[in-house]
């Protein structure tokens, strides 16, 4: 059995782009699985939240209280990806939610500002190459209404931009990209949260 397959991953799978996350994943050798409740939390060593409508996930969340158990999962020394509106329910602050869809939930983990469309509307999605801290070649990145950090907190890595905006961050055992790395054939940064996902399964072993 090799390291990745070792890794049991889960992917918020209330709303979004999760099976496009779990098949990359499962392209990489992880052991994945879909978490829509909070008892399917236990064993795994990292979870993403993908894509989608951040309001409708965030509000499922907090119906089926998942929003406590990933704050849990997390203190128990997890490790949490969120793309695109998984970022935003990441961040501390965030900016921009209309006011028609009343208050953004939110894990409140990451030391980031989020604002939320920041690249425009779902017609104004486009793909671009990155240049990513640590990876030798461009990462091609498709961006979808996405997201852009206006703000880091000490400690936050930032790992790339576009157009000057911070568009992948890390922080510790959290990563968080304002685009969709699932949507593409490259899968480093996929590949990056299973390194942290494995950092974080060997320091809960010890």
């Amino acid at each position: 059995m090799s390291t990745s397959q070792s890794l049991r991953i889960g992917v918020l799978a209330l709303q979004g782009a999760f099976r496009e996350h779990k098949r990359l994943l499962e392209s990489l050798g992880a052991w994945v699985t879909e978490v829509r409740l909070p008892q399917q939390l236990e064993g795994l060593s990292g979870l993403i939240l993908p894509g989608g409508e951040s309001t409708t996930i965030g509000n499922l969340m907090v119906e089926y209280h998942l929003d406590t158990a990933i704050q849990d999962f997390h203190a128990a020394g997890g490790a949490i990806f969120g793309t695109c509106a998984g970022a935003i329910l990441l961040a501390r602050t965030i900016h921009g939610t209309p006011p028609q869809f009343g208050v953004q939930p939110s894990l409140n983990l990451m030391d980031i500002t989020v604002q939320r469309n920041a690249f425009g509307r779902q017609l104004d999605s486009f793909r671009t190459l990155l240049d990513v801290s640590g990876f030798g070649a461009p990462f091609p990145a498709v961006f979808i209404r996405a997201p852009v950090f206006k703000a880091v907190g000490e400690g936050v890595q930032v790992l790339a931009e576009h157009a000057g905006q911070i568009v992948l961050a890390r922080c510790g055992r959290l990563l968080a990209g304002s685009f969709h790395p699932e949507l593409t054939g490259d899968a480093r940064i996929h590949e990056l949260f299973l390194s942290m996902s494995r950092e974080a399964q060997a320091a809960a072993a010890v």
